[in-house]
């Protein structure tokens, strides 16, 4: 396993401080902190793609459309 330094002002060290027991640890908190950002990227990516595809085959969506999907992705976020 390799090493890296994170430098962190005082309030994001003492949000990883309150983090780190419910992850294990400092390092642990910030590694499921770095695949929940990786996840919600692909998630981001994917809805890109989708809207792109939909876009192409379907004419581009209404600002209304956009808001319903963009919202139910972020409930089906919240609730996994």
């Amino acid at each position: 396993m390799s090493t890296t330094t994170v430098r962190l002002d005082r309030d994001d060290d003492a949000l990883l401080d309150s983090l780190a027991p419910e992850f294990g640890g400092r390092s642990s908190a910030i590694r499921h902190a770095i695949r929940t950002l990786a996840a919600d990227r692909r998630r981001h990516d994917a809805i890109l793609e989708w809207l792109d595809t939909w876009g192409a085959d379907s004419g581009p969506l209404e600002e209304d459309e956009i808001a319903a999907i963009v919202g139910a992705e972020h409930r089906i976020a919240i609730a996994a």
